[in-house]
């Protein structure tokens, strides 16, 4: 079994994979000083959850946007499983040429989306990724990695909002009613969804005019609040990059006659 671990600045998804099948799949709030020790007991936590065990995974494949979570995972793998850790980064076969200025800038959280997404479709595509800040990787039709756009995301712009306006109180985003809200609650709804949904479609307007009709598809925490929204995305694929991190597994996995 195949541990597939995404390592946000938010939240960390796990995945478990028989093979392609995705057996089971779960999230936890990232904390960026959880030592390896914490992590295994809190993953073996979720596995006894779902009357699975540790003892059942034998490969690890990790894609962490905190540098020091990375080594934690492949310290929890080295010490608690009889497995092996392949972790994001340069030098693996991700079978995607990067066509960027710097390569080593990639982001491995966006590079695993990138992959997936083309795998899903076969020709040009764009991947939308609202996390903790929206990512929008853009592949040819090729599968070259283009590059993209980072905007921030709704949970931080949310917190800063509420941090620096006095009479505004912690709310959880819902779906707008309608764009002129009538009251402060309705209003930051109104602006928040309507308004990254625009930011959205703004941005992939204006990569279509540089490649032209790409497939779309949306991953990320916020992505079925916001998409309905859109004018430019159909597609919502919350396992995403958990599929990436499989497909990455698999092609740095020697194979046996």
């Amino acid at each position: 079994m195949l541990l597939a671990v995404d390592v946000g600045n938010t939240q960390t998804h796990l995945g478990a994979f028989d093979g392609e099948r995705l057996v089971e799949h779960w999230r936890f709030q990232t904390r960026s000083g959880a030592t390896g020790d914490e992590l295994a007991e809190r993953i073996a936590g979720l596995f006894a959850l779902c009357e699975m065990s540790l003892g059942e995974v034998d490969a690890v494949c990790v894609s962490s946007v905190v540098p020091p979570l990375g080594a934690q995972y492949e310290q929890l793998t080295e010490r608690y499983l009889e497995a092996d850790c392949l972790t994001i980064g340069p030098g693996l076969k991700t079978g995607m040429p990067i066509r960027i200025d710097n390569p080593l800038e990639v982001g491995a959280d966006r590079l695993v989306n990138a992959i997936a997404a083309y795998e899903r479709f076969g020709e040009a595509c764009v991947s939308v990724d609202f996390g903790t800040g929206i990512n929008i990787d853009v592949v040819s039709a090729e599968g070259e990695y283009l590059g993209g756009a980072i905007g921030p995301g709704l949970a931080p712009s949310l917190s800063a909002l509420i941090e620096r306006a006095a009479r505004i109180t912690r709310i959880d985003l819902e779906e707008p009613q309608e764009a002129i809200g009538r009251s402060t609650r309705a209003a930051i709804h109104s602006g928040f969804i309507f308004g990254f949904a625009g930011l959205i479609d703004g941005i992939v307007r204006r990569i279509e005019e540089e490649l032209p009709n790409p497939r779309l598809l949306a991953t990320g925490g916020y992505a079925s609040a916001v998409v309905p929204f859109t004018e430019t995305i159909d597609e919502v694929d919350d396992l995403l990059t958990l599929k990436g991190l499989r497909l990455i597994h698999a092609r740095n996995t020697p194979t046996t006659d």
